[in-house]
């Protein structure tokens, strides 16, 4: 690991004042400090979120359930009213990880790395979601843009993710044994401007399935997701799948998906 200057600022207001030259943000540190430890990722300043208060905290507004940038895997899983109003939510973030990684691990932290098995980032893509930072919102269609690459600033802060709540939704993943992070991860959501499918660990970067989506909008069904034969172009291939079986896998994560959905 590389020196570096650590900071705990207590509001949001010092943390962004400490976010000068090269600065990074430290909201769970599962991943952060892993690549730093291995060297892979480095900078001069390393600012902790653990304290500042504001970011941490759930609420249901209107139509939206909105969790705080700084808000535990674990806090989102034990919410009664997230499981009351989106548990499909509830179930995603229970799912994370093991115990100490969902009592570490932060909403903002997962979706500002955009690691691409991620399980978060399917959630906002597949429900629409809202990012909102320290300068403005951002559509959750337009917040991821490749590989562990978002639409985010130099500097910018997460400060909490506004989740519509859809009609029916549920998370189906086919996870790695050893990390639980998704070999195929599906969000589907029916929402009133139609059926959203987030795939995420398929490709380098969580996307949506249209194919499956058109299919859901004419019959909300496990066996019309099942049906659609998704291409394995740009399909990742490693050793735990071939392109060809992830591609199979995600018809098949989105038709249980949907059988969830339709049994709540």
């Amino acid at each position: 690991m590389y020196t570096f200057d650590y900071q705990r600022p207590a509001d949001q207001a010092g943390a962004l004042a400490a976010a000068q030259g090269d600065a990074r943000y430290l909201a769970g540190g599962q991943s952060l400090i892993q690549a730093m430890k291995l060297r892979l990722s480095s900078s001069e300043r390393l600012i902790d979120l653990g304290g500042v208060a504001a970011l941490k905290g759930i609420r249901v507004d209107g139509g939206n359930v909105v969790v705080g940038a700084m808000t535990p895997h674990a806090a989102v899983a034990a919410s009664a009213e997230v499981r009351r109003a989106l548990p499909a939510l509830a179930e995603l973030a229970g799912g994370i990880g093991d115990p100490a990684v969902r009592n570490m691990g932060t909403l903002g932290g997962s979706i500002a790395n955009a690691d691409p098995a991620a399980c978060y980032p399917s959630a906002v893509l597949g429900l629409g979601a809202t990012v909102h930072t320290d300068r403005r919102t951002i559509a959750g269609d337009d917040f991821f843009l490749g590989l562990y690459e978002t639409a985010l600033q130099p500097g910018e802060l997460v400060t909490a993710v506004s989740f519509p709540v859809p009609e029916k939704a549920a998370y189906v993943k086919f996870k790695q044994p050893a990390s639980r992070f998704a070999l195929v991860g599906v969000f589907v959501a029916k929402t009133a401007g139609g059926v959203r499918v987030a795939v995420t660990g398929a490709k380098g970067s969580v996307f949506r399935a249209t194919p499956i989506e058109q299919a859901l909008n004419a019959s909300f069904t496990p066996e019309a997701a099942k049906a659609v034969a998704m291409p394995a172009d740009g399909i990742n291939a490693d050793l735990h799948a071939s392109a060809e079986y992830r591609a199979a896998m995600i018809s098949v994560m989105a038709g249980r998906a949907v059988a969830a959905a339709l049994a709540r």
